[in-house]
């Protein structure tokens, strides 16, 4: 049988736009695939085919030797109108900017969120961790009432755990959010993923047991608040393991931030109460002997219902091609910055800082 000796054809494409065509023997085609990959990325121009481990697809062969096929050029799509002023970024150039503008955003509030979050860490470990290693349990009670009831051996089980698993997922939260331990690590990533989900649905559970056998204070739309925060935890949870599975990481990252927030909510809580307290010099909208008032029920619900449904915009703008759409939100997200900072450093003063 006569071998097939037919020639390839090769195009690339510079960056001004010029097409360079040529035919190569099949025999040759794997070695000048090889090459063109090589140089023509050091010289920022673009290969149009395969990539070099599968070079033979990327040429197109002729029916007959010598001769090339007509080459056409794919069709791009151009904006129809640019703004009369020269200086103004183009479309693309806008979009990017305001995405650049809208990570910033969110790393900047991240930050603050973090530094708060290990404040808060620092004061669960140093009042409650101290009390409990030094035996004096009772001494719980001073913060929350009714935390410790000697004989109540169940209910302080769910109290200690409670405190416990809020230490597992203050640390396993921040480190989910490590990109750097999910490139190097991901087995690390993984393990630390499911014990923090585990900490949060025992976590999340044991909040309705805390909050619906009497050792939380407040009213009945308190309660209502806590419990539909602990059943979010649960089904994102949920979700979130579902999407890892199918190995939907993209819908995985989605519903694993929405948990990270929503586990989050009684940090929010203490950080909006305290923020509401300073900017109103005293308690307003509730009662501090009780702890009952409209505002608490408002903020009960608040807690994880607002940050949920500003990560909603975020992911929106994150998708959506208008540039205003990035820019609102990094605009919102620079000022739930600041809100979030001063919250922060009201809780530490008030709550945190002073019994450690």
């Amino acid at each position: 049988m006569r071998p097939n000796t037919a020639p390839w054809a090769w195009a690339t494409l510079g960056r001004d736009g010029r097409v360079s065509r040529g035919s190569v023997d099949r025999s040759s085609a794997d070695s000048v695939h090889q090459a063109l990959g090589a140089g023509t990325r050091r010289k920022g121009r673009l290969v149009l085919g395969r990539p070099h481990h599968t070079a033979p697809l990327a040429f197109t062969r002729h029916q007959a030797p010598g001769a090339l096929p007509p080459f056409t050029m794919p069709t791009i799509t151009m904006p129809t109108t640019l703004s009369s002023n020269a200086a103004h970024p183009l479309p693309l150039q806008c979009k990017t900017a305001a995405q650049r503008a809208l990570r910033a955003a969110a790393i900047a509030w991240l930050g603050v969120a973090l530094i708060g979050q290990a404040v808060f860490l620092a004061y669960v470990l140093g009042f409650y961790g101290r009390a409990a290693w030094a035996g004096d349990f009772a001494r719980w009670n001073k913060v929350l009432p009714h935390g410790f009831v000697p004989g109540d051996t169940v209910g302080n089980a769910v109290v200690a755990s409670h405190l416990l698993f809020t230490v597992v997922v203050l640390i396993g939260g921040a480190l989910q959010l490590w990109p750097a331990l999910r490139r190097a690590a991901p087995r690390v990533h993984h393990w630390v993923g499911r014990t923090y989900l585990m900490a949060a649905l025992v976590l999340s559970l044991g909040g309705l047991v805390m909050v619906w056998s009497g050792k939380a204070v407040g009213g009945l739309g308190q309660h209502l608040g806590i419990s539909g925060n602990a059943v979010l935890i649960v089904l994102f949870g949920v979700l979130a393991w579902r999407a890892a599975l199918a190995r939907r990481f993209d819908a995985h990252r989605r519903w694993a931030l929405r948990l990270y927030l929503a586990v989050l909510g009684v940090w929010f809580f203490r950080v909006g109460l305290m923020l509401w307290i300073v900017a109103n010099q005293g308690p307003v909208g509730f009662d501090m002997d009780t702890f009952q008032g409209p505002f608490l029920v408002f903020l009960n619900f608040a807690q994880y219902l607002l940050p949920l449904a500003v990560l909603e915009l975020y992911l929106r703008a994150q998708r959506s091609a208008r540039p205003a759409a990035a820019w609102a939100v990094a605009g919102c997200l620079g000022v739930l910055s600041l809100l979030t900072a001063a919250g922060v450093a009201a809780a530490s003063m008030i709550m945190w800082l002073p019994r450690l």
